[in-house]
């Protein structure tokens, strides 16, 4: 197994996210790798938690990591959360993009779970992925 291709896989993800135009047209360019901070945009997507595990072969070191895609809002009802996290899926489902380390095999849609959280309004979806890479 190994770790070495997680960080080129979240940049390509933050990439894709960050130059989708449609998700762009929803929520500007607020498109995180952590939290953000200070002013705290109404709906922004964060790439969350990970986990990996070892799915290499005789010949080949591979990874399968699951990952999740934040999507939160301050909007009144899941509406506007549930059209950025389609949005979301829509860009990085069956992505096809060059890592700088490794490859992509493939990027599919898990699972998602959508709460009212404790601060009062705040909705969140997240989203969970798997992807599958190869380090060569």
């Amino acid at each position: 197994m190994t770790y070495a291709v997680s960080f080129a896989l979240q940049l390509a993800v933050y990439q894709t996210l960050a130059s989708n135009v449609p998700l762009a047209d929803l929520i500007d360019d607020n498109v995180f790798d952590a939290p953000p901070t200070g002013t705290i945009p109404q709906t922004y997507v964060v790439i969350g938690d990970e986990t990996a595990r070892d799915k290499s072969s005789k010949t080949s070191a591979g990874a399968m990591h699951e990952f999740v895609v934040n999507v939160v809002s301050d909007t009144a009802g899941f509406a506007t959360a549930k059209q950025v996290a389609a949005a979301v899926c829509d860009a990085l489902i069956d992505m096809d993009a060059a890592l700088n380390r490794g490859r992509l095999t493939a990027l599919n849609f898990y699972s998602a779970r959508a709460v009212r959280e404790d601060s009062p309004g705040i909705r969140q979806i997240d989203l969970r992925f798997r992807a599958y890479v190869e380090d060569d």
